[in-house]
């Protein structure tokens, strides 16, 4: 599946690539980025749009982006993350322009980014951070993008998942590290993974985040527990009957 997943991320990229001058001057345009990482910090949780996943299939296949982020600003999200991978997840930059343009909070491009074309493309589509998943892109790739997030003006999310890629990412100068409770390439969860990585990347300046596996008050405590600035939850928000009233039973205490 993450063959697949990143075989079409390949073409996507392939096809922005071209378009690099056209999203840089849409950019040029584009409302300054509303601060992502320092939104964030301190407690705060950050509120997925996203309608399916590989693993479970259709989660809410007829989610509304800008009225779900609405009820999560509403319910006190300090940012709301927008799944645009359209093959395998049902998003699109459709939804993050809606989103950013319904809410006041930061907006978070979640998808899989290979190309400094994208940084542009997200910019340009209102995009205050994206994701940057170490375990595709390696060192070079990682400190390429990061320096065009930098140009662009919006914040980076580096995502690891054992303390190996942590290590590149500080070393990679990243100011925000998220850790991915979720494999890859299994699709598993185990919120182990983030407990273990996590006093590796507590350093000053650096803004932590947990991704993935937090569905009710017990396992958002393990994250707080273990020193997070901010959880990022997804699935169990786009299934929840009253997604606001579940939100607000996550954050730290």
């Amino acid at each position: 599946m993450l063959r697949q997943i990143l075989a079409d991320a390949e073409r996507r990229a392939d096809t922005a690539r071209p378009r690099t001058a056209e999203f840089r001057a849409k950019a040029a345009s584009a409302p300054p980025a509303r601060g992502f990482g320092k939104a964030v910090s301190g407690g705060k949780l950050i509120a997925e749009i996203k309608r399916r996943s590989p693993s479970r299939g259709a989660l809410a296949p007829g989610l509304d982006a800008a009225a779900h982020a609405k009820r999560y600003q509403a319910a006190g999200a300090a940012a709301v993350s927008v799944l645009t991978e359209p093959t395998h997840f049902d998003g699109s930059l459709a939804d993050l322009v809606a989103v950013r343009s319904a809410i006041d909070l930061p907006v978070l491009r979640k998808d899989f980014l290979l190309d400094p074309a994208q940084i542009w493309e997200s910019k340009s589509a209102g995009a205050d951070a994206v994701l940057l998943i170490v375990s595709i892109l390696g060192a070079e790739g990682l400190a390429t993008m990061l320096e065009e997030a930098a140009e662009a003006g919006v914040d980076a999310l580096v995502e690891v998942h054992d303390t190996k890629e942590a290590k590149l990412a500080l070393g990679a100068g990243a100011g925000i590290v998220g850790v991915n409770n979720r494999d890859l390439v299994s699709f598993t969860t185990d919120l182990a993974v983030a407990e273990s990585v996590a006093p590796m990347i507590q350093h000053p300046g650096v803004v932590t985040v947990a991704e993935s596996g937090v569905s009710d008050p017990e396992s958002a405590g393990r994250m707080w527990a273990a020193g997070y600035d901010a959880i990022l939850v997804g699935e169990a928000l786009v299934t929840a009957a009253d997604p606001g009233a579940l939100l607000q039973t996550l954050v730290a205490p």
